[in-house]
């Protein structure tokens, strides 16, 4: 099954939650949060470098949450040591890249930047030219970003373009995931122009797209970055293509992810009624999926979907 992992759609990973019922509607007693000095035991702990990072920025997150500024930095400097003992860029690039967010966020710009620039390097060593344009999207966001990145234009400009040039060498199949990826990177770094340029080239890749599912997904993904452009017909205008190309998908699993994808860009635009039917369609279709697992986590992420959609338009009524 082919993950659906579009840019600007919302990943919803609901799994089934199994309560036990202990005597007459009693439930097991919720696991206790960890206190901030059991996350860096725990962190310390971990047999690997990446997950080691990992565990100390989470550690540094709940440590910034109440208020340990201080304690914060030094979790996410340790991040920095343990990915120095990590070889395999798949893994550092990411990583660095969050690490290189969390330190700009807190203002402390300089190893953020260090961060930053060696998480480009290793980036600029990855074989998989749409991995390479996601993680350099990133970058690139996290360089141009006033305020809360560097708010080095220049440098923005610099990793947006190796950006764009390893999201050209993807096959057509998947061209469309990494252009949008990368458009939306020029518009968070505030180059609109370019992510227009970008977008233009989006949409040949989408309506070039033999498959309709996948010609589905990369309509509603130049939607979603045309209505952050402010160009809401145009945006319509491809969400109504790309609902064309979802009714016309016959194999229900492809069918659903499509109408998924729809609706998540409907969503983005702020047309939440018709993203509520759109998810409607899918859910639908999640249903006749064969496989009863697939079936059960199709559905329960088309379910997220549309209840979160109905929610928030029951707010704007």
């Amino acid at each position: 099954m082919r993950a659906f992992r579009w840019v600007g759609v919302v990943a919803l990973v609901l799994p089934a939650l199994l309560v036990s019922l202990t005597g007459c509607g009693g439930s097991t007693p919720k696991k206790p949060a960890l206190t901030n000095q059991q996350r860096l035991a725990k962190a310390a702990a971990e047999k690997t470098p990446d997950r080691q990072a990992a565990a100390y920025l989470k550690a540094a997150r709940a440590q910034l949450a109440a208020g340990d500024k201080s304690g914060a930095s030094a979790s996410a400097r340790q991040a920095l040591e343990s990915l120095q003992k990590e070889t395999d860029a798949e893994l550092t690039a990411p990583r660095l890249m969050e690490a290189a967010r969390f330190l700009a966020e807190g203002g402390e710009k300089k190893p953020a930047r260090e961060a930053l620039q060696k998480g480009v390097a290793a980036a600029e060593t990855l074989v998989d030219p749409l991995r390479k344009a996601k993680v350099l999207a990133e970058a690139g966001v996290i360089a141009a970003e006033k305020g809360q990145g560097l708010a080095d234009a220049k440098l923005g400009r610099e990793i947006l373009a190796s950006a764009t040039a390893a999201a050209d060498a993807v096959e057509p199949r998947f061209r469309a995931e990494a252009l949008s990826a990368v458009a939306l990177a020029c518009i968070g770094a505030g180059q609109n122009e370019t992510a227009a340029e970008i977008t233009s080239r989006l949409e040949e890749t989408a309506r070039a797209q033999d498959d309709p599912r996948s010609r589905a997904e990369a309509l509603a993904a130049a939607a979603t970055v045309r209505s952050r452009l402010g160009a809401g017909d145009a945006a319509r205008s491809l969400l109504a293509e790309a609902a064309a190309s979802a009714k016309s998908v016959a194999r229900a699993e492809s069918r659903a992810y499509a109408w998924l994808a729809v609706g998540q860009a409907t969503r983005a635009t702020g047309d939440l009624a018709t993203a509520v039917e759109q998810f409607k369609e899918a859910d639908q279709a999640a249903h006749r999926v064969a496989d009863q697992t697939q079936q059960q986590q199709l559905v329960d992420t088309v379910r997220a979907a549309q209840t979160a959609a109905e929610k928030a338009l029951e707010k704007q009524r």
